[in-house]
């Protein structure tokens, strides 16, 4: 046990740490290929035989950063998950599953669960979800349009971040539409999951990411179609008995 217990921490020596397990416990011999019930680690590197990382599967301490072709950036922001991360061929991030759950000092509750899936080199194209806190639970399925790495990378993005936060407040929205009407943002096209009144709704949204469509359905049980124009306004309100009024 002690022997798997280095092979898992020695991530930057995996290849020959694994060669030479297969060595010692003749794992090239189906018939002596070594089974556990039962092993306990803080991570695993799942490799290529060249070391490539194609899945780590970690704890909240030893969780990894991000990836990309081939090296791995800090991301201090996964600090308080666990979970397992997907890394594609040339060694980049291309999703994963991130969880953490726990009730502060504070009382308040820090609870969430994530399944992502990556555009090729970019980020969530479709994600699974669920935050739960004292306010609001919620939870659902994101849909978005991703641009093209090379119409806008991820280090793009902090860069945005940057450049908006030395324009006065007044022209930060302006700035955001233009890089939108460029295509260079990411935009949720489709939401299905619950909303903060409870009701459970499915949006349809354009390439801006404003809502044009709504299926809704509310607590009490009410069903109702509604279509918006640009500005966000009901312009046509479908429910059971209706004439289609707008």
């Amino acid at each position: 046990m002690s022997q798997l217990r280095t092979f898992f921490a020695g991530a930057t020596a995996m290849a020959a740490a694994l060669a030479a397990i297969m060595t010692l416990t003749g794992a090239n011999d189906p018939a002596r290929r070594p089974s556990f019930d039962e092993i306990t680690v803080g991570r695993i590197n799942i490799v290529e035989p060249d070391g490539t990382k194609r899945i780590v599967i970690s704890n909240k301490a030893q969780f990894p950063g991000d990836f990309m072709q081939g090296k791995e950036r800090p991301r201090p922001d996964r600090s308080a998950f666990a979970g397992m991360i997907f890394i594609n061929e040339e060694g980049t991030e291309n999703g994963g599953f991130i969880q953490k759950g726990s009730i502060g000092a504070d009382g308040k509750i820090a609870s969430g669960l994530s399944l992502t899936f990556d555009r090729f080199r970019q980020d969530q194209a479709l994600q699974l979800m669920n935050n739960d806190s004292a306010a609001h639970q919620q939870t659902g399925i994101k849909i978005n349009d991703v641009p093209l790495y090379t119409t806008t990378a991820i280090a793009d993005y902090a860069r945005f971040r940057e450049e908006a936060g030395k324009l006065p407040e007044s022209e930060r929205g302006a700035y955001w539409n233009r890089l939108a009407d460029e295509g260079r943002l990411s935009q949720n096209r489709i939401w299905l999951g619950n909303t903060p009144g409870k009701s459970s709704a499915l949006q349809l949204k354009d390439a801006k990411g404003r809502v044009r469509l709504m299926l809704l359905v509310t607590p009490e049980g009410k069903a109702e179609i509604q279509m918006f124009d640009e500005q966000g306004k009901v312009i046509k309100s479908i429910t059971p008995g209706s004439d289609e009024k707008a």
